[in-house]
């Protein structure tokens, strides 16, 4: 099912090496059975994807592991558009049309590995993230494509692109939050307020804590997480967060920590101001390994440790909350680039002080 006649061709930011991103002339994607082609309105710049622009061995291999980018690959995963062309059998499969508003989940799963066998689909073995793999190509760029496998949501189009392209971090905060298997009555810490922190701001405001903190390093973020819900936003540059925790808890520690910093020192700070038999959740992308005293983990504290990855069976959630204003992302979505500004979009990101969430706008 097609709409319009597309163009042959179109703008993409291609990822090559670390610090070789360019922009490029590629051939519009064309749709094969099960596939869908979307008119890219937004794109978000992610701090996975500066982690990637910048060489981390996550991304591009180290001693230990293999490399996961496999490039030329056009780069993004927090996208949003308009559905222009549909393979034979997309629109009965995904339950679409053509101009419907819509987004597939950032992984591709592949339906046959353990885990997708399992219904672990976000920890698919293969693990095709669209804007890392050539199987995948991103959505930084005028047009792109879901592959058939894909996880597709419809977003109403009362949704501004803008907002819509917040889907994907969002849906990784609300998993977060999940993880975090907050209770009635528990002192939540939040490190970190940037898009994924904020986010968790919002969803775990939903849970009703007793007591809800956020810290960041910038006033500008703070301010916006007391607009999202938390009761207390603290500063480590004027306030030693430890102590002040351990004050408001009568030297226990808080119930949950959740680390969405990316920041090594995150981590030991979240280990020394969780309380004994607490909840620490880990959701970043290190640049460098962390190396902490492991001992109080296990033998001084006894914690509930919990990764978050991904935002799974989250993106009717994320799509609702936003559409509803539940969760509140205007002021999340600070700044808006043409894709051939990326190069200014990406120091942006990198700088990290001066914006929340970097879109491009193809």
């Amino acid at each position: 099912m097609n709409g319009p006649e597309l163009p042959k061709s179109m703008l993409a930011v291609v990822c090559h090496a670390p610090y070789d991103y360019r922009l490029e002339e590629l051939p519009v994607p064309k749709p094969n059975p099960g596939e869908v082609v979307i008119q890219v309105q937004a794109c978000g710049i992610c701090a996975s994807d500066i982690k990637c622009y910048t060489g981390a061995p996550l991304f591009w291999g180290d001693e230990r592991r293999q490399p996961y980018v496999d490039g030329p690959v056009v780069a993004g995963h927090e996208f949003i558009g308009r559905v222009v062309s549909l393979g034979e059998g997309a629109a009965e499969k995904h339950s679409l049309q053509v101009d419907d508003i819509a987004i597939a989940e950032q992984i591709v799963p592949c339906w046959d590995c353990r885990y997708c066998r399992t219904g672990k689909y976000w920890l698919c073995q293969v693990h095709h993230i669209f804007g890392f793999q050539k199987i995948v190509q991103g959505g930084m760029a005028e047009y792109m494509k879901f592959p058939a496998q894909s996880l597709v949501h419809k977003v109403p189009d009362r949704v501004p692109p803008i907002h819509a392209a917040l889907v994907e971090p969002l849906s990784c905060s609300i998993h977060a939050i999940k993880r975090a298997k907050i209770e009635f009555g528990d002192i939540v810490v939040v490190a970190g307020a940037g898009t994924l922190g904020l986010g968790m701001i919002g969803a775990a405001r939903l849970k009703n804590p007793s007591q809800l903190i956020s810290i960041d390093l910038v006033d500008q973020r703070l301010d916006i997480a007391k607009d999202l819900g938390a009761d207390v936003v603290l500063n480590p540059m004027r306030t030693d967060v430890i102590a002040k925790i351990l004050e408001m808890t009568d030297g226990y520690g808080c119930d949950v920590y959740i680390e969405a910093t990316g920041h090594p020192s995150a981590v030991e700070q979240g280990l020394h101001m969780i309380r004994k038999a607490g909840t620490f959740v880990e959701f970043s992308v290190m640049k460098e390994p962390v190396t902490v005293d492991w001992t109080i983990i296990g033998d001084t504290k006894e914690l509930n440790i919990y990764g978050a990855h991904l935002g799974p069976h989250s993106y009717p959630l994320a799509i609702d909350y936003i559409d509803r204003g539940l969760i509140d992302v205007s002021k999340i979505a600070t700044h808006q680039f043409n894709l051939s500004d990326y190069k200014t979009a990406f120091d942006m990101v990198k700088k990290g002080t001066d914006s929340i969430k970097v879109q491009l706008i193809p």
